[in-house]
């Protein structure tokens, strides 16, 4: 048990910190990024290439990677996702634009990087024992500790930094935002951009372990959907308890129906449904301001 429950830890705080930016984008702009899939498998790669490839040193790595995926993310908002908001009258478009970008990003990362796994060397090598009751390589265990710091980092920010109350604001309410005196669009395109650092620096961190491949995006989009739809959509805490509740979902399902074949990923989803059903709005329902 005491492994099913550091396992869960492990998958939940990486999960939570992928839903973190998905739901920041959503919060802001009422837009599902279907394409944060992508981002993260984008962002896998940026690392592999400059750890992996270049040799340079893994937080320096980690580092150019969140700035590269900034630039996209805020490059995306304001040249496709910003006019497209502003002159159309439909929802559905924003939706098809993401798709789009999604299957654009496919494209781009396959025509750089091909479609094989990459890895990079492991940054510890050991593994924790703790009486054979508890056993966790010890790289798992810094990738754990780095993706905490880094939703704890993000809910300071949030909560603390002028930025942060900022978007905020934005969230809660974009027209009253706008009569108090904040930049919509260059608030807009800050939070885009940070919600697909947030993506790219999970890709960072889990390419040290699981490695990256072209065929990640849109598995790690439909994890990140479902996460949202658990906390509530556009609510920043929930986004956490969702990426946590499916982190300990998966390992404690993977556990028990390991001798009953694939079928974990079934569970969860009869599971979404029944839940969705009873609480269509998750379990916070409302955004977070």
């Amino acid at each position: 048990m005491e492994q099913i429950l550091v396992n869960g830890a492990y998958l939940g705080a990486q999960y939570a910190l992928i839903a973190l930016g998905l739901t920041l984008i959503f919060a802001l702009m009422n837009v599902m990024n279907f394409a944060h899939g992508q981002m993260y498998v984008l962002g896998g790669f940026v690392t592999y290439t400059i750890y992996g490839q270049l040799g340079m040193p893994y937080a320096l790595a980690l580092f150019v990677t969140a700035i590269t995926l900034a630039v996209v993310g805020a490059v995306v908002e304001k040249f496709l996702f910003r006019p497209v908001i502003k002159r159309s009258q439909r929802d559905e478009s924003t939706m098809l634009l993401a798709a789009g970008l999604g299957f654009f990003l496919d494209a781009v990362i396959l025509l750089v990087f091909g479609e094989k796994q990459r890895g990079v060397p492991k940054l510890i090598n050991g593994v924790f024992n703790w009486d054979f009751r508890v056993i966790m390589p010890y790289d798992r265990i810094l990738i754990f500790a780095l993706a905490v710091a880094c939703i704890i980092g993000f809910m300071l920010f949030m909560q603390y930094s002028k930025t942060g109350r900022a978007l905020r604001a934005l969230a809660q309410d974009r027209d009253a935002a706008q009569l108090m005196g904040v930049d919509v669009d260059r608030y807009g395109m800050t939070g885009f951009a940070l919600g697909a650092m947030l993506a790219g620096i999970v890709g960072g961190l889990l390419v040290t372990i699981t490695g990256v491949n072209l065929g990640m995006g849109g598995p790690t989009s439909t994890k990140a959907f479902m996460m949202v739809m658990i906390g509530g959509a556009g609510v920043i805490p929930g986004a956490i308890f969702g990426g946590l509740i499916l982190g300990f979902m998966e390992s404690i399902l993977l556990s028990t129906l390991a001798s009953y074949g694939d079928i974990t990923y079934l569970v969860i989803f009869v599971s979404l449904m029944i839940f969705l059903a009873i609480r269509p709005n998750g379990l916070m329902g409302k955004p977070w301001g």
